[in-house]
């Protein structure tokens, strides 16, 4: 049996895993991966695979088509995010399959508040200058009394909601899909989007990637907020139309961006993005300790031998 791992994360802390896999038996498929393969390298991979740990990657119904033609019958996205895999292609073909859901809530939340103190402080740009021996001194913002708009209240948006307690901040939360009242999520209030957006200084997209909320944050939403509003994205960078942001940020109606994900991953060299020396950029690394690699890879490794019926 051969399994193929896709996943940068667990990739990169395989030999601590490798044991589960050597005691059953499994050869494992380690291609190298900086963020995710192409469909194409994908089309020749998966065929000569039973079971597959997926990353970021474009697993798309071609790439499952040509699966079940070969040797794969059973697949699990490793982390919490799923707009890159097509899973009603995956029940159409008969592929069990599932994510590993709550397994990030508190550490994707660490960093959201980190982005969050980072650009209201400057922070991030003063340690730049630092280190080009520069001594500059910005006046930053305040955040006790302000208000966040927490898009999404999900595991994530929980852990943050949390933490944005201690703060003294106002949060305002929205999720069309949520069952909790406004003191279950911990937040002040839950309106529908973009209703009381105009009195956010921060918004914060926690949300998931779907159809309904690709590029949420656009011009006309982006219109309706205050000027000098920050935003900070910890979710899917499909969520910013990033041509609009960056309008925004060229006419200061917003003051600064946080962004650990991008419409395109890496962030291409010459994006616009790179000019504002306020923003704060990762390398969608939110979910990246040790800890929680390692609890999100044995639940992948546990939901897979489960589908292939490894004892």
């Amino acid at each position: 049996m051969k399994i193929l791992i896709t996943c940068p994360p667990m990739l990169r802390g395989i030999e601590g895993l490798r044991h589960f896999f050597d005691e059953k038996g499994i050869e494992l498929v380690l291609p190298e991966v900086v963020q995710t393969l192409t469909e194409k390298e994908l089309l020749k991979l998966v065929p000569e695979v039973d079971g597959w740990i997926i990353g970021d990657d474009p697993a798309t119904e071609k790439v499952f088509e040509a699966g079940v033609k070969g040797k794969l019958k059973a697949a699990v996205k490793w982390g919490v995010g799923v707009d890159n895999v097509d899973f009603k292609a995956c029940e159409k073909l008969g592929i069990p399959i599932s994510n590993t859901p709550g397994m990030f809530g508190n550490e994707v939340a660490d960093l959201a508040l980190a982005y969050f103190t980072g650009i209201a402080r400057d922070s991030y740009r003063i340690e730049r200058e630092v280190r080009n021996g520069n001594w500059i001194k910005p006046s930053g913002m305040s955040v006790t009394g302000k208000t966040v708009a927490l898009v999404g209240l999900g595991d994530i948006g929980l852990a943050t909601a949390r933490r944005l307690r201690g703060f003294g901040v106002k949060i305002n939360g929205y999720d069309p899909f949520t069952k909790l009242s406004s003191t279950e999520a911990g937040v002040d209030a839950i309106y529908s989007f973009p209703n009381e957006l105009e009195k956010a200084d921060f918004v914060i997209l926690t949300c998931a990637l779907t159809a309904s909320s690709f590029h949420l944050i656009n011009e006309d939403s982006i219109g309706l907020m205050k000027t000098g509003v920050y935003i900070i994205n910890v979710s899917r960078g499909g969520l910013i139309d990033e041509n609009a942001l960056i309008k925004a940020l060229e006419s200061g109606k917003v003051a600064a961006a946080g962004l650990d994900v991008f419409e395109q991953e890496p962030l291409p060299i010459d994006s616009p993005l790179r000019k504002f020396e306020q923003n704060i950029f990762g390398t969608h690394n939110g979910s990246n300790t040790k800890e929680a690699v390692i609890r999100a890879s044995l639940k992948a490794i546990d939901l897979l031998f489960g589908y292939l019926n490894v004892k």
